[in-house]
């Protein structure tokens, strides 16, 4: 089993035990188990079944992690687009130091992982601190 574990320490491990699993492709996983078989003591042999399981347990952990960041994306996108809808619109929320404002949403703003509205008053509020949304064109005229 020394074979493998110094195939998958190169795999796992890499340069300042950064984890270079994602990099791992079918074609590498397959090396690992013939460099295995290869090596263990025919008089002797490895369990070989408790190594896949164990890359398989490794390789579903890495699809979930990679699932999970892709849902966060969407997620972020379409944060985005609803906060796209809302240009045009009055609105009311919080900035972020509390202050309760209210604006027309002229612009919006995408600073690394948050979306802020920018408001014809001044104010920018994030767009999860909207309160009250309000489309001018859907109020009764009087």
């Amino acid at each position: 089993m020394s074979a493998i574990q110094g195939t998958a320490a190169n795999v796992v491990g890499g340069a300042a035990g950064s984890n270079r699993f994602n990099e791992l492709s079918s074609e590498d996983f397959m090396q690992i188990i013939f460099t295995e078989l290869q090596q263990q003591d025919p008089f002797e042999p490895n369990d070989s079944s408790a190594l896949l399981e164990q890359l398989n347990s490794i390789r579903a952990i890495e699809s979930d992690i990679e699932l999970t960041k892709n849902l966060e994306d969407i997620v972020f996108q379409n944060q985005l687009a609803t906060a796209g809808n809302m240009i045009g619109k009055t609105v009311e929320g919080l900035t972020v130091t509390n202050d309760r404002v209210v604006g027309n949403v002229f612009a919006v703003i995408r600073e690394g992982n948050e979306v802020t509205l920018q408001l014809d008053s001044g104010w920018e509020i994030p767009a999860s601190n909207v309160q009250v949304i309000v489309d001018p064109a859907s109020l009764p005229e009087g």
